[in-house]
């Protein structure tokens, strides 16, 4: 059994996607050969959100989705450290102390390469070796290589996700990139006018969207069932002028009746099927949208849903 000493590695994994998972695989083993517990050091939120907010990326994964990514890694322990102000201005020696010595006994860390910490980001893989010496742990630096060739990286991915490339970032994530939220009333329209009703999603404005576009993908309720989804990510420019409405996510969810308003629900995207277009009347878009419901049944009648 492992004793008090754990095996850690810190980072906002964001995504845990394969190059995360890769890592989080090595740092399993050297622990168990060591007999170490392990955990995950993680934050509430992006660093960025409040380091450089105007900047800060949207993430690949809320805070719920992470925490259930970790588990499914086989993780004993996740730690959600708060990030605000203080944390921010915090030093990189007095993170380790603090943390990794006084919480958590670590006596082996486990980071990327190119990890970095602190204020002003001045802690890195060698300030944690010399910190190593003092405090008594050992320190390993890893390259993020989970597709086997380039590096994985969350950046990587919300660059494919926001060029609506929704089945690259899937290879790189192990997954399909899902968001989450509640549904909610939208305009309408969508099912006394077009005949296709379909669910909103409310997502948190710090979530990456993939591109505007339509998808073929799956949509997962509250209940943990799942149905299969035509998904339309978008500004509706068939009703709206360009600029004018916020981005929306519509999923209509095939061969299903019933009342999802309120539920809290996920969206998982698959294949994108075309980008999103204005149409001249209502008739070209019910059309169109009766096509995209046939292209989503035969894009994911070979697709099983994980």
């Amino acid at each position: 059994m492992p004793g008090a000493g754990t095996a850690v590695t810190i980072g906002a994994y964001d995504g845990v996607h394969l190059g995360h998972r890769a890592l989080l695989a090595d740092l399993s083993a050297r622990a168990r050969a060591a007999g170490l517990s392990t955990v995950v050091v993680t934050f509430d939120r992006h660093p960025a959100s409040v380091v450089r907010p105007e900047s800060a990326p949207r993430q690949l994964t809320g805070l719920e989705q992470k925490l259930e990514l970790l588990a499914s890694c086989g993780i004993d322990r996740t730690l959600v450290v708060p990030f605000d102000a203080r944390r921010a201005a915090e030093s990189a020696e007095d993170f380790v102390e603090e943390v990794l010595v006084d919480q958590l006994s670590a006596r082996l860390v486990v980071v990327g390469e190119d990890f970095h910490f602190g204020r002003g980001r001045t802690g890195n893989v060698a300030l944690l070796r010399r910190l190593g010496q003092t405090y008594g742990f050992d320190v390993v630096g890893v390259g993020l290589t989970g597709d086997g060739h380039d590096a994985v990286s969350s950046t990587r991915i919300r660059t494919l996700i926001a060029a609506g490339d929704v089945e690259g970032a899937a290879r790189l994530l192990g997954r399909p990139h899902e968001v989450r939220g509640a549904v909610v009333r939208g305009d309408g329209r969508g099912g006394p006018e077009l005949g296709f009703p379909t669910a909103n999603l409310a997502v948190d404005d710090d979530i990456a969207l993939p591109a505007d576009a339509v998808y073929a993908g799956h949509f997962r309720r509250e209940d943990g069932t799942v149905h299969r989804a035509a998904i339309s990510v978008g500004r509706r420019p068939t009703f709206y002028e360009p600029g004018t409405a916020p981005v929306l996510v519509e999923a209509y969810v095939l061969h299903f009746e019933g009342d999802l308003y309120g539920e809290a629900a996920a969206v998982s995207f698959a294949h994108r099927l075309r980008d999103e277009q204005r149409f001249e009347s209502i008739e070209a878009l019910v059309a169109q949208m009766r096509a995209d419901v046939e292209a989503t049944e035969r894009v994911l009648a070979s697709v099983e849903h994980p």
